[in-house]
């Protein structure tokens, strides 16, 4: 179906959130290896999230204020302007933290990009040219921040015709 044309590399953002209960939006701009002419595009080998305080050395329960809450973060290949349920087709990744004003922290990261193996053809391809970031926590500590960093581990492949044309299809079907 593809054919690598780089090794695996990083891509990383951070989106600081400093509101709670608002949507914080962030990308990444592809634009430097996705090419339509050549039917290039962005293989997404797997995608982690780094949930740090204020500062790296903070603690999230601190950031936090001691109340029970929750941070989410997702990953599209489309600008659908906010959170988006697990079902839509532009969803990359997306992770989350509970946290209970305990102390208690319970982190879940879903199995995406539909990655369970480890061959070369695992992943998602994207053929638009940025990934949207959005996250979101629904309790901060006065003047207190939640950083996400997003790694997306990544290649550029070349597909063939019939299956660049697919995927774009499938992209803009799910713009619907």
């Amino acid at each position: 179906m593809a054919t690598k044309k780089t090794a695996t590399f990083t891509l990383t953002e951070r989106v600081t959130i400093t509101a709670a209960n608002t949507e914080t939006l962030a990308s990444i701009d592809l634009g430097s290896y996705v090419d339509v002419g050549d039917r290039q595009a962005l293989q997404v080998h797997s995608v982690d999230f780094i949930f740090q305080g204020t500062t790296a050395e903070e603690r999230i329960p601190v950031t936090l204020g001691g109340s029970n809450g929750a941070i989410m973060v997702q990953v599209t290949d489309l600008n659908r302007g906010g959170l988006v349920f697990a079902n839509d087709r532009s969803l990359c990744a997306s992770g989350h933290i509970d946290y209970l004003g305990d102390g208690g922290l319970n982190m879940e990261t879903d199995l995406y990009p539909d990655n369970f193996g480890k061959g070369s053809d695992d992943g998602r391809y994207v053929v638009n040219d940025e990934l949207y970031i959005t996250a979101l926590s629904t309790i901060l500590g006065a003047n207190k921040a939640v950083n996400v960093t997003v790694r997306v581990e990544a290649s550029i492949v070349t597909l063939g015709a019939k299956d660049f044309m697919a995927i774009a299809i499938q992209s803009t079907a799910a713009d619907n």
